[in-house]
């Protein structure tokens, strides 16, 4: 039940991007994010996990954390670029291969080999929030779409990414992880101030992307030690 709320979060999200609802989208995500992180933990307190929660999470996944960040990309820069937008439709696909490639490798138990689909997501619905990306210089939308290559490439690459799955909490095991975490009180504290400063809510929702970017950095910095 917990697994299917992330996928019908993931739904309204495809259809309020549809409707040029971004910041609407992006917070469905977000939702969908939070039945994502509960649902496997639920189902082991009960004694109900199997694989059939396996197959549904990656089914509710790719709805939520591929086509719905896609969806978002692609509505939000075709009325720019036009039909060049449907590029950014690869994510979804991208992402599912990156799920099933989760699903059948062994070593992705206390971390991810690739960007993780939610991570993604939440980069991209930043940035759809921001109606400010497209009164840049025109540039701007022509890059935003080759980022989403990009993005596409670090979900199925071979590169390590860290997770939270950390049983010592000791600084010298998670030095990396709490240098993330203190990157991020910086930056979501800085988004917190704009929001204040400016009276623009969509700031906080941009210190989503700005976490992200942070994370994919530190971890090519860092990826020898992973």
């Amino acid at each position: 039940m917990i697994t299917c709320c992330n996928l019908l979060c993931g739904a309204v999200a495809v259809f309020l991007a549809t409707q040029n609802c971004f910041a609407y989208a992006f917070l469905f995500i977000l939702a969908g994010a939070f039945f994502d992180f509960f649902d496997g933990m639920v189902a082991r307190k009960l004694g109900v996990s199997g694989p059939l929660g396996i197959q549904m999470d990656s089914l509710a996944d790719d709805i939520t954390f591929g086509l719905a960040p896609a969806m978002m990309v692609f509505c939000f820069l075709k009325p720019i670029i036009g039909w060049w937008a449907l590029i950014a439709l690869l994510m979804a696909a991208f992402s599912a291969l990156r799920l099933g490639k989760f699903n059948i490798d062994e070593r992705q138990h206390f971390g991810f080999i690739g960007l993780a689909t939610p991570a993604n997501a939440i980069f991209w619905g930043g940035i759809c929030s921001m109606p400010y990306a497209l009164t840049a210089p025109t540039w701007m939308p022509w890059t935003l779409l080759a980022i989403t290559l990009l993005s596409d490439y670090l979900l199925v690459c071979e590169i390590p990414f860290f997770s939270f799955k950390s049983q010592d909490r000791s600084w010298k095991a998670n030095k990396i992880r709490y240098i993330f975490l203190i990157g991020c009180v910086i930056l979501i504290g800085f988004a917190v101030w704009e929001a204040v400063r400016y009276e623009q809510t969509v700031f906080v929702l941009f210190s989503g992307t700005a976490c992200i970017l942070w994370y994919v950095i530190i971890n090519l910095i860092f990826h020898k030690q992973l």
